[in-house]
């Protein structure tokens, strides 16, 4: 039977390669000389610092350009609060989300279920979601909706087989 597994990955390598673009051009654009503002990468969280929130948000918007631009789906940051910090600085946490959790493959099971043709089934195998058809065309429409829908994490498809 045709089948194809639904799982949410973020490159690391890429997002590393952004994070230290992001890094060079702090440190050499204009608007950022004396501010304080850096970007650091920990495991899966990136701590943003700067002397104003202001800046801070600039430097979240420099850090998602290169994002971007390194194909990275910005649906897998997840941004933390702004918190003060030691000599009147602020800091933001926030953390790259690989894998998807229990709550968001009930919720991809469930729309599979309710809007995929009747043929597809659907059961969670660890971090993945396993999609398997009678027919090719049928897992392809489900790729086709699954893809229009938004479950607030990226989406890839892979293993797909005949």
């Amino acid at each position: 039977m045709p089948t194809f597994d639904v799982v949410s990955q973020v490159d690391m390598q890429e997002v590393r390669n952004s994070v230290d673009q992001a890094a060079r051009e702090l440190e050499t654009r204009f608007d950022f000389k004396g501010t304080g503002s850096s970007i650091e990468l920990a495991g899966h969280e990136l701590t943003l610092r700067s002397s104003t929130e202001a800046r801070l948000k600039a430097v979240q918007q420099v850090l998602e350009e290169k994002l971007v631009r390194r194909k990275v789906s910005l649906k897998a940051l997840e941004m933390g609060k702004v918190e003060e910090a030691a000599k009147s600085t602020v800091r933001q946490l926030v953390t790259v989300k690989a894998g998807i959790n229990s709550d968001q493959a009930r919720a991809i099971n469930r729309f599979i279920k309710d809007n995929a043709p009747k043929t597809v089934s659907s059961s969670t195998q660890g971090e993945q979601v396993r999609v398997t058809a009678k027919k090719r065309d049928d897992l392809q429409a489900t790729i086709a909706a699954l893809k229009e829908q938004d479950f607030g994490i990226p989406l890839q498809f892979e293993n797909f087989r005949d």
